[in-house]
């Protein structure tokens, strides 16, 4: 264990995703039973950068885990874009005697911290937290479970209006840059077509299918389509499509941010809590400028920048197995 480790700071930053909060307590409660002092930075590296540090006890991190959102808050700093604006927050470190930092976030919170880390030799570990999954070097991010079990429950509810209706449904997800929300929340609702931002498709592609349908006297479908998406978004597509194929009642749901909030999953809990815990352990053992992740059911350690720029998309047996059973 390293000993050159006092007192360590935990944050959020970026989008929030549920089970943030589960990530937060397991830090603090490993690093109190290790005897660290370990402080919250409020609205991540804004507050960094404001000195915005609390101390955090035990009792602070209780009746949190089932609770959505981040008790540390979030924000997207500008200012830490900037080279000064990160000598201000190692600064505010440094009078802090912080020796080592916790970022909980996703693509933005580690690319700030693998920048930083290397300026300014700060100790930095990396907790996956974000709903679109979209980090090499775990299997499941935090948040993503969640995410896409309230997305399901979405389009159920769709399902039921669309049976009734005769209707097509266009239903748009997030996932700006990931298909991972789509192609799960699509396999998982039963959903005629998923449209991902990993696979180029055009609509007369999606109008053949749905002549299928039709033809079969499939009498409602679905369509998921991720916020991404290279032919636009669920609006954009469901125009096109009604423009050239009438045969539906054509509709368009877009969830939007319901997928970020709401209690997490016990699938979140267990897993916020078990990188939580393996954060704090991997900072004593000397580790450093890594994202803490879970592969195989295996703790695994991946180096921020290899996190990051390592790309990660659905598997394309996941995506031919979508098409066979929504035939």
């Amino acid at each position: 264990m390293s000993s050159d480790i006092k007192r360590i700071a935990v944050f959020t930053s970026g989008g929030d995703a549920p089970g943030m909060n589960a990530a937060i307590r397991a830090v603090v409660r490993t690093a109190t039973f290790h005897d660290l002092h370990i402080y919250g930075i409020n609205r991540g590296y804004d507050g960094m950068i404001k000195c915005q540090f609390k101390r955090l006890e035990r009792k602070d991190v209780g009746n949190i885990i089932h609770r959505g959102g981040t008790i540390l808050k979030t924000a997207r700093s500008m200012e830490f874009m900037t080279k000064e604006g990160r000598k201000t927050a190692y600064e505010s470190l440094v009078a802090s005697d912080i020796d080592a930092c916790i970022a909980i976030g996703g693509n933005g919170t580690f690319t700030g911290a693998d920048i930083f880390s290397k300026e300014h030799n700060i100790p930095f570990i990396g907790i996956p937290g974000t709903i679109d999954n979209d980090l090499a070097g775990t299997d499941y991010t935090i948040g993503f479970d969640t995410a896409i079990n309230t997305a399901v429950e979405a389009v159920d509810k769709i399902r039921d209006t669309a049976d009734s209706h005769n209707r097509l449904f266009f239903v748009e997800v997030m996932g700006r840059d990931s298909g991972f929300i789509a192609l799960n929340t699509g396999i998982g609702s039963g959903a005629g077509s998923i449209l991902i931002p990993e696979r180029e498709g055009n609509v007369d592609d999606l109008i053949n299918h749905l002549k299928i349908g039709a033809r079969r006297k499939k009498l409602f479908s679905l369509v998921i389509v991720a916020e991404g998406n290279p032919g636009g978004g669920a609006m954009k597509i469901a125009e096109e499509v009604k423009n050239k194929f009438d045969h539906y009642d054509t509709k368009v749901a877009i969830i939007g941010h319901l997928q970020r909030g709401g209690s997490p999953t016990a699938a979140d809990r267990v897993l916020a809590s078990r990188l939580g815990f393996a954060a704090v352990e991997a900072l004593l053992a000397g580790k450093t400028n890594v994202m803490v992740g879970e592969m195989n059911n295996k703790i695994s350690y991946t180096p921020l920048a290899k996190a990051i720029k390592t790309p990660k998309a659905p598997e394309s047996d996941l995506l031919r197995m979508a098409e066979i059973l929504a035939m």
